[in-house]
């Protein structure tokens, strides 16, 4: 799962909840937004808790691919904006984009090519992608591995000094 020099840092469904609703209240300070994109899937649970908290409607998904479990590699878009909201963009709406962790910003720099001008808001930013992201929460350090809620279990941790009892 992690490397022994890669921090782990596991996020309960409550954490990300507050953590997205924290989100939605420095997004909230900046007016209001036309659109929301999640960027898929880690950013459509954020999104749509935002979504919700600044009473935004329009809800789009944009799906890059750019982890094979938790190898980085190439970056493929799966699914483009569609039509409507880049309309939006063009016409000077303010549209906003969502994701749970800026890591790298190989994601971030797909997704801002096909809206720059859009607000680009995650939870979650490690150190290689956080100038790319204009509002964020918690940042890591880059050797550390989110485990999100919807890929934990609950079991046993052993304690970080390497001690059994």
């Amino acid at each position: 799962m992690t490397s022994p020099n890669q921090k782990s840092f596991p996020v309960t469904w409550d954490q990300f909840h507050r953590d997205s609703r924290a989100l939605a209240w420095r997004l909230a300070a900046n007016g209001g937004y036309d659109a929301v994109v999640a960027i898929a899937r880690g950013g459509l649970v954020p999104a749509a808790i935002v979504a919700r908290e600044l009473n935004i409607r329009t809800v789009e998904t944009v799906a890059v691919k750019s982890y094979d479990h938790q190898n980085q590699g190439m970056i493929k878009v799966l699914k483009e904006i569609s039509q409507p909201v880049l309309e939006i963009a063009k016409g000077g709406g303010k549209v906003l984009i969502v994701d749970d962790l800026v890591d790298t910003g190989g994601t971030a720099r797909v997704v801002r090519e096909m809206l720059p001008g859009a607000h680009f808001a995650t939870v979650y930013a490690k150190p290689k992608g956080r100038d790319l992201v204009d509002t964020f929460i918690t940042e890591v350090s880059q050797d550390t591995w989110i485990f999100f809620p919807w890929d934990l279990d609950v079991a046993y941790v052993a304690p970080i000094s390497g001690g059994t009892d």
